[in-house]
């Protein structure tokens, strides 16, 4: 096993980040899952195919794929729009609320687990210290990319 007792701070600041990193992608249902979608059109109601794929940042194929699985669980409903039938919508069915509703709920239970051992003090330094990172980051990535 490797000895990290002589790690800098750095270094294991940002062992936790990547550790903080894959907790939240196994705990997460990812960018394109059936329950991700689910509570997406939970919360925007219909939309279009091609709204909800640029929304989740997959690939039409793999949307085409999940939403199909979707439609034939029962969960979604797909229609051609009215104003262009070349455009596909999308909105739940009942039962797809009902799963939605559970999906979401879950997902908010992780979170309160998750952030548990801190109080919401702690949290919300917490949060602002992350933010100052992050914005520090996006900052030099920005000036890395303007060197290329």
């Amino acid at each position: 096993m490797l000895n990290n007792e002589n790690a800098d701070l750095g270094s294991k600041l940002i062992r936790n980040f990547w550790a903080i990193s894959r907790m939240l992608h196994q705990m997460s249902d990812g960018r394109g899952s059936q329950k991700r979608i689910l509570t997406v059109l939970l919360r925007s109601g219909k939309v279009t195919q091609s709204a909800l794929t640029e929304h989740l940042g997959i690939k039409p194929g793999s949307a085409s794929e999940v939403l199909s699985k979707l439609e034939s669980a029962g969960l979604i409903r797909r229609t051609y729009s009215d104003i262009d039938r070349r455009t596909i919508e999308i909105e739940l069915t009942d039962s797809g609320r009902l799963e939605a509703e559970l999906a979401l709920s879950e997902r908010e239970q992780r979170k309160r687990e998750m952030l548990a051992p801190l109080s919401i003090e702690e949290q919300e330094e917490l949060l602002a210290l992350l933010d100052k990172v992050i914005a520090n980051w996006k900052e030099h990535c920005q000036q890395v990319r303007g060197k290329r």
